[in-house]
């Protein structure tokens, strides 16, 4: 944006000398819908603005939590505005459901790895039309044919006589033209832009501090909360004291809101000890005597009847009744936590007639719904000013914490920062759901596989998002296996729906996250049945799967596969499709005496159609392989009486640097459209590690987290 001294100090004055985050401007300076409306701009559409001093402002409505967003989005419009990357700046849209993701149906939602799967043309798009309307508007200056021009990096050039014009002398004249209504992409061949690692433009701010995180937020008058929740998912406030809390030097209020009490003070120190003082009663409900395995016994008896189909190619039934060998498997899974590094929080001041949010979100809707249904306003008086989030997976995708700051801030009629302490965050989370599958597999006399099924027990996210659609069957929690690229007769995949009242959400890489670790597992198996080996026999049956195939064999050459390795080591393998990409990892171990995994080297091919940024492909890889392997050596939520037993990091533990692999990363060349890169690399790692475990053991694992004590050597008489 173009800010001269006195608009800035307008703008600070009006803001009250507080922070704005997202690039908020007061309606007294712009159209009315936050944004400002300077002379010598060109604004052909919600996603850019060409400024006259040949900066372009982008629009940001997918968020920015470490997955590279505010770097690729801006790429998709620069490369087709032919825009000089290093006059790009970048602006967070206000909540409005012009700037929805169509992959969600006009939300906006930064979730599901469809940032840029949902995006690139839109933004494509915006990029073309702005440069079409700029070489229109130098066509007219010059008097020439439009055909007589080009673009690049910024500016207009006469092919015939080398003359050229920056965008920002053509800005006037291409705001009085009108908006194309279609314009030519451009080829992938003629891509300057996309396909190359470009720095991120996150970095800087994060490097010298001057990035804006939720825990950042400062206002003037703010107060900071603790909430006290009911121990219990499902209970409920009885009865509080709260006198020994108000005591506490500093506390300011002590006010119930729906969630439970708010105990508001200085700082959230103070805060902290007055919730810690607090004497409350709870109503506990009827999950107070709900166990981990309850569900699990539970989902064991309804694995065991009939379900819902999701696929059925050939009679694996019948199959099953001829075959000469024949096994059956059960898969399970624990509740996981998001364990975001920044805490839930969220601020907002609540006045008569506005309500301000200032929240680190995956989802502007959810946050902006939210903060309308607790302050009571309509629509237009509620702005939500989106921050830094540090850390999302799927967890700030949900709208709770911010329930709770308007509603406390409503209540004491001040500023109000809620943050959650680590403890809060573990044991109230909306939770990766517990998984249990039933699975049976065959092969023939031949040595051929001819049977896979399963029937995965789980709760609905699909459900979660609205309804189940018929038969019944939530395809979300199946991916990876409803989609199972092998080619074999004989395919049935079963689901049922069942929910034990443990709040559960999404989980970076979501149902993948644990078919990536039951069906790969399990296809292992059905090697070894059949007396091969595990690249080869996934080769012979990726035959229909081209790019199944060429994820595998890439992994496969670039780990060594077959090669010796030191003594002690062995590898696993595994291939799936998930988010709309293809990817396939070879994971190294060893297993020592105790029963101790160590996951040497990870290696990971994968195909995410035609390339953005590679080095974000690779950190993503990188960053959701190391998120997989901590859930499958370490990651548990167990529920005992109807509450979470884990309280912090101390048991609930995360991968440390020591503990790191070394992970290489290897994109395979693809003209598809673009796929997701924010999670599919976390679904396939228990895959390729449990795999690696049985070559180095001879121990199949069928549960998660993996245990020492399963892998340690039987003692011998």
């Amino acid at each position: 944006m173009n800010l001269d001294r006195r608009a800035f100090l307008k703008t600070t004055a009006a803001a009250g000398g507080g922070l704005m985050i997202g690039g908020y401007l007061p309606t007294a300076l712009g159209r009315g819908d936050g944004t400002l409306e300077a002379a010598g701009s060109f604004e052909p559409n919600i996603w850019l603005k060409v400024n006259s001093d040949d900066t372009v402002r982008i629009m940001l409505t997918q968020l920015e939590m470490g997955q590279g967003v505010m770097t690729s989005m801006p790429m998709l419009v620069a490369e087709e505005l032919d825009m000089d990357w290093a006059k790009i700046k970048t602006e967070w849209t206000p909540a409005d459901a012009k700037y929805g993701n169509p992959n969600f149906g006009g939300q906006q939602l930064t979730a599901g790895s469809n940032s840029v799967r949902g995006m690139w043309k839109i933004l494509r798009s915006a990029g073309a039309a702005a440069r079409l309307m700029l070489v229109t508007a130098a066509a007219q200056t010059w008097s020439v044919p439009e055909s007589s021009l080009t673009t690049e990096k910024g500016e207009v050039v006469h092919k015939a006589s080398g003359r050229r014009m920056k965008y920002g002398a053509l800005v006037d004249k291409a705001a009085t033209l009108p908006v194309p209504k279609e314009a030519t992409l451009k080829e992938p061949k003629n891509f300057t832009l996309l396909g190359k690692s470009v720095p991120r433009l996150d970095i800087p701010e994060k490097v010298n501090g001057t990035a804006v995180f939720g825990m950042d937020v400062k206002l003037p008058g703010l107060l900071t909360a603790r909430v006290v929740r009911c121990p219990v998912f499902g209970g409920k406030v009885g009865s509080f004291n709260a006198d020994k809390a108000k005591a506490v030097p500093g506390v300011k209020h002590v006010v119930q809101i729906s969630s439970g009490v708010a105990v508001v003070g200085d700082n959230y120190w103070t805060a902290n000890k007055g919730a810690q003082a607090l004497e409350i009663v709870w109503d506990e409900g009827k999950l107070a005597t709900l166990n981990s395995a309850d569900i699990l016994k539970k989902y064991a008896d309804l694995a065991r009847q009939a379900g819902k189909v999701a696929r059925n190619q050939g009679n694996a039934d019948a199959a099953l009744a001829s075959s000469p060998k024949k096994f059956e498997r059960v898969f399970e899974a624990p509740f996981l936590a998001h364990a975001t590094m920044e805490p839930m929080n969220c601020t907002a001041d609540v006045k008569a007639n506005r309500c301000d949010v200032y929240v680190p979100t995956q989802g502007q809707t959810a946050s902006h719904n939210a903060a309308i249904a607790a302050s009571g306003l309509t629509a237009d008086k509620v702005k939500i000013h989106t921050t830094y989030l540090g850390g999302g997976f799927g967890r700030r995708g949900e709208a709770d914490f911010v329930t709770e700051a308007v509603e406390t801030s409503k209540a004491v009629g001040a500023p109000v920062k809620v943050v959650w302490s680590r403890e809060d965050d573990m044991q109230h989370d909306f939770y990766r759901p517990i998984s249990y599958a039933r699975m049976q597999g065959a092969v023939d006399a031949a040595g051929n596989a001819t049977v896979f099924t399963q029937h995965l027990v789980q709760q609905s996210l699909m459900k979660r998002l609205g309804s189940l659609p018929p038969p019944g069957v939530d395809f979300i929690s199946l991916e990876g296996a409803a989609n199972l690229p092998y080619d074999l007769p004989n395919i049935k995949v079963e689901y049922t729906e069942q929910d034990p009242g443990i709040p559960f959400g999404f989980w970076r890489s979501v149902g993948a996250s644990f078919q990536g670790f039951a069906v790969e597992a399990f296809i292992d198996e059905l090697a070894t049945t059949a007396g091969k080996d595990p690249y080869q026999f996934r080769h012979d049956l990726l035959g229909k799967a081209p790019r199944h195939r060429a994820a595998l064999d890439l992994a496969a050459e670039k780990a060594g596969w077959g090669k010796p390795l030191p003594q002690g080591r062995a590898r696993g393998i595994a291939v799936m499709e998930c988010f709309g990409s293809i990817l396939a990892q070879v994971t190294e171990v060893s297993v020592d005496a105790k029963g101790a995994v160590k996951v040497h080297r990870v290696v990971c091919s994968v195909d995410t159609g035609w390339v953005i940024n590679p080095d974000t492909i690779k950190q993503q890889m990188e960053g959701g392989i190391i998120y997989g392997l901590t859930a499958a050596l370490k990651g548990e939520i167990t529920i005992q009486n109807g509450r979470v037993t884990q309280r912090h990091f101390n048991d609930y533990q995360m991968i440390r640097h020591p503990e790191m692999p070394l992970i290489e990363v290897f994109i395979v060349p693809s003209t598809a459209e673009p796929g997701g890169i924010g999670e599919p690399s976390t679904a396939l790692a228990a895959g390729s590690l449990v795999n690696a475990i049985y070559a180095a053991t001879g121990k199949r694992i069928y549960r998660l987290p993996i245990k020492p004590e399963t892998l340690m050597p039987k003692a011998t008489a």
